[in-house]
């Protein structure tokens, strides 16, 4: 018997079935070992040795693998073909060694890019040995993260206020927010106009623009205001006559080619636009569609290893994708050779291949009803793409026409048409911040030659308004990620999740916000580490760490060069910088009070102006001189507080809008703004109120009494008003899952009662 190690439950199950009955597949559920949390977990004095521990929650994990161990033969390390899949498996290796369970056992490491019958197959027939290469980088990256948060954090601690904390490739990014926002706020709006012309040839309609005017080209600002614009399409009308003359016409047929195959960036961005999915959420789905799924026969691989910066497709991948193309399409969207693309990422070495579906005949709706509707959502993007990047080119006609309205004045009409989709009847990449889709839509120009008249129907000018950059969405702030060389593709993810949970920044309509917080913990980084959020620096540090994973560094020096100056800088901030200098950023404007200076400060609840002689003088107003005319609480009319009488508002609290009465704090009534919707089931509790459909501070559907504070009774099921047929508790509870469908269920634990519902039952009780 062989035990193979991997590292989750679902991916030893879909494995299992490629393997013989001669090897065990269990799970190493994640890392076995972490650094211990306190600080000296690395040592800088002594070569950066770092102490290990076991994860508490992974011992029984660790016992379970050396029990199977003891009975077997061989050990295969079957960990994910990356720095964190190599580093658990060595984790693994040290900690069985270390605790004399390994014997003299045979450890073998095998790497598959998919979990496909060919691919465990043969890595299990090809095994190597751990690399130490992969190892150390790895290593390095952790003790740079910790270094970093054990003496970054404490310093924030103390300069900002308590509870805050600082990361690595986490910092650079909250600068790039930071950095945009200050842009947004320092932008100055310009008006300008522009002149269309509404036209018409043989009954079709069409738009020009005005491109030349007196024989001067038109620029964004040519036209400023409205007299200007009203002058100028006098002038036009007067000089056209009622018609354009066609000056010039030009045709071009352009091909557009298909995108590459996705990458971990790429995915994340285009789930982003497609889907509306975060990069973390992108990321778990697509380790579900990589680990397994049942598809009715078992469990099987869908797509190739998710954490990739290579666009390379396997020969036998492209061969299978262009014989789907010749059966499905015909031979006229097949190119005449297979189509390589080159990666862009100048370090992509980890993993070989993009991701893919392991094998693109398993067609998204053969598979749709075993998945999710998030997992099939997915697939079928990543399908798409794949099955577009080997498809022919599309063609594209477009055609630019030149019309006259007097002399020296031109305007322009442009339109195009899609001849041939080639790829496009498949897939079309999405857009970030688009200001149209020119390219996604058919416009199409009458036939017209030059020295021909057309209808002029009527000349309008058009008002505009230049726009600041738009914040980040989760797509646009991956792909600066990635073009700033900000942490790797594997990483993208949990930087943005930690800047969320950090609360250094928020979404605000899709987009990200730096919080007062945030942009105070910013300008402290930018101010006094300045070189440590530097984007090049940051970029330089990952190219390190990359040249160590290919063998061709070292990673104590990489850590020495990082470590000492680091280290001086932060004694050096810690003795010489004062608290208000982080948290008081001076305004060229005097206290009214007192004649003092005035400065932006950080208070309990965000940032404020205030006298830099507090506590002497007092003075502050809001750093927003709108915001308490915008937060105003506003009254509800033909409603009182049924405590007190007053008039109640809509007010604005930490968690939200809430409706409280007008007369706070005196009294303190307060009720949701939606009414909860009331089940009517009598709360077994209390027997007074009845249970109500409420939602979570973070939009979670539970049941509660209504009777609260004075019962706290909840559920996170809907109940029923049925009691329970084992221990007699007045409720049950309705639910539903997509493994074990729906089933009533007492909500008292020590209970254990469950019984299934029939499907009639269920439909009635959703409809309800």
């Amino acid at each position: 018997m062989n035990l193979v190690i991997v590292e989750s439950p679902a991916k030893a199950k879909t494995i299992k079935k490629y393997l013989g009955p001669s090897f065990e597949v269990v799970a190493s559920y994640g890392h076995v070992r972490d650094l211990v949390p306190k600080e000296g977990a690395v040592d800088p004095d002594h070569g950066f040795a770092m102490k290990y521990q076991i994860i508490e929650r992974n011992e029984k994990h660790v016992q379970s693998i050396a029990k199977k161990l003891k009975d077997c033969e061989a050990l295969y390390l079957a960990t994910d073909p990356d720095r964190e899949g190599e580093a658990i498996s060595w984790h693994l290796h040290e900690l069985l060694k270390s605790r004399r369970q390994l014997g003299d056992k045979p450890v073998h490491r095998v790497v598959f890019n998919e979990i496909t019958k060919r691919a465990v197959q043969d890595a299990i027939a090809s095994p190597r040995g751990i690399s130490y290469d992969l190892v150390n980088a790895q290593q390095a990256r952790r003790a740079l993260d910790y270094l970093v948060g054990f003496n970054l954090s404490p310093l924030l601690w103390k300069k900002i206020r308590r509870g805050l904390s600082a990361g690595r490739v986490q910092s650079p990014a909250l600068r790039l927010i930071c950095e945009r926002e200050a842009e947004i706020e320092a932008f100055v709006q310009r008006e300008y106009w522009t002149i269309e012309a509404d036209t018409a040839k043989d009954e079709r309609a069409f738009v020009a623009r005005l491109t030349t005017l007196g024989g001067e080209k038109v620029e964004q600002f040519t036209i400023t205001d409205e007299a200007r614009a009203t002058e100028v399409k006098t002038a036009l009308e007067s000089a056209a006559g009622g018609k354009l003359r066609v000056e010039q016409v030009e045709r071009k047929q352009r091909k557009r080619q298909p995108a590459p195959p996705f990458i971990t960036s790429t995915l994340q961005q285009e789930a982003a636009r497609k889907l509306g999915f975060t990069a973390q959420r992108t990321m778990r789905v697509a380790q579900q569609l990589y680990e397994g799924v049942d598809v009715g026969s078992g469990a099987v691989g869908l797509i190739t290893y998710m954490r990739t910066d290579s666009v390379n497709l396997a020969q036998e991948a492209i061969a299978e994708i262009r014989a789907y193309v010749t059966e499905r399409y015909g031979e006229s969207d097949l190119p005449d050779a297979p189509r390589l693309f080159k990666t862009k990422a100048k370090n992509a070495q980890e993993a070989h291949e993009a991701i893919r579906p392991t094998s693109i005949r398993r067609e998204p709706s053969a598979v749709k009803a075993h998945l999710t509707v998030e997992q099939f959502k997915l697939y079928e993007l990543i399908w798409k793409r794949t099955l577009a990047c080997q498809m022919a080119h599309a063609l594209i006609n477009q055609v630019a026409v030149d019309l006259s309205a007097g002399a020296g004045n031109l305007l322009r009409a442009t339109g195009s048409m899609v001849v041939d989709p080639g790829f496009m009847r498949v897939y079309l990449e999405g857009r970030d911040d688009a200001k149209g889709a020119d390219d996604d839509e058919d416009r199409m120009l009458p036939e017209m030659k030059v020295g021909e008249l057309v209808d002029l129907i009527a000349i309008r000018p058009e008002q505009h308004f230049t726009e600041p950059p738009p914040r980040y969405s989760e797509a646009t702030l991956v792909k600066a990620l990635e073009e700033f060389g900000i942490g790797r593709p594997s990483t993208y993810a949990s930087i943005i999740s930690t800047l969320q949970d950090r609360e250094y920044v928020i979404l605000d309509k899709k987009r990200f916000v730096p919080t007062d917080v945030g942009r105070v913990v910013n300008r402290f980084l930018t101010d006094y580490f300045t070189s440590y959020v530097d984007y090049d620096f940051t970029a330089r540090l990952e190219d390190d760490l990359d040249a160590v994973s290919r063998g061709e560094g070292d990673w104590i020096p990489l850590l020495e060069r990082f470590w000492r100056p680091f280290k001086d800088l932060v004694d050096h901030t810690q003795e010489h910088v004062k608290r208000s200098d982080v948290t008081q950023e001076r305004i060229e404007e005097t206290c009214p009070k007192c004649g003092g200076q005035l400065a932006i400060r950080l208070g309990r609840n965000g940032r404020f102006i205030g006298c830099t002689h507090y506590p002497d003088c007092d003075y502050t107003r809001d750093l927003d001189p709108n915001k308490a005319e915008r937060e105003a609480p506003e009254v509800i009319e033909g409603r009182s507080c049924p405590l007190c009488g007053s008039a109640l508002e809509i007010k604005r609290g930490r968690y939200g809008k809430f409706i409280g009465c007008s007369a706070y704090p005196t009294c303190k009534h307060i009720e949701p703004l939606d009414k909860p919707e009331d089940t009517g089931v009598t709360c077994p509790k209390c027997n007074k109120g009845t249970l109500q459909k409420k939602k979570s501070r973070r939009g979670k559907v539970f049941y509660s009494c209504s009777t609260y504070p004075k019962c706290d009774y909840a559920l996170w099921d809907e109940p029923l008003a049925e009691p329970c047929p084992s221990c007699g508790w007045p409720v049950l509870t309705l639910k539903i899952t997509k493994t074990q469908g729906a089933a009533k269920i007492c909500p008292q634990k020590e209970c254990g009662y469950r019984a299934p519902v029939e499907d009639q039952e269920t439909d009635s009780s959703a409809q309800n």
